[in-house]
């Protein structure tokens, strides 16, 4: 396979992992993300990179350097490196969103199917690409 072809928005409202790389390139990443509710990313900076997230169901906040933000289906949100940020399910169903790091963050293949899991596994991009 060369790239990464399919319908993101089936994939995204079909995924009920907390996090699942879809695809690793050399300078993007692509990511699924469920969160139930109540659930959160937890605060985070990424010094080196850039982030972009889309909203496929659900509510929720993000949080970009100590501003609150309502999301929902649809939006689109990009966060600029260095900047503190979270998201936050707020709603009464899941937060389904995906997400393109660039450059990757997560080693490729990672799945944890829940936010402790996630917290739990201290893996970060190790210079593996999907091909």
């Amino acid at each position: 396979m060369k790239g990464f072809v399919d319908n993101i928005e089936k994939l995204t409202e079909d995924n009920d992992n907390f996090r699942q790389v879809l695809y690793t390139g050399k300078n993007l990443q692509l990511v699924l993300m469920a969160l139930v509710p109540g659930d959160e990313i937890g605060e985070e900076v990424h010094e080196d990179r850039d982030q972009f997230f889309r909203i496929e169901v659900g509510t929720g906040d993000v949080w970009i350097d100590g501003v609150a933000n309502k999301v929902k289906a649809d939006d689109g949100i990009i966060v600029p490196a260095g900047a503190k940020h979270n998201v936050i399910n707020t709603g009464s169903g899941p937060l389904k969103l995906y997400t393109i790091y660039g450059p990757p963050e997560h080693v490729d293949g990672t799945i944890h199917a829940t936010s402790s899991d996630a917290g739990s596994a201290h893996e970060h991009f190790d210079g593996r690409t999907t091909e």
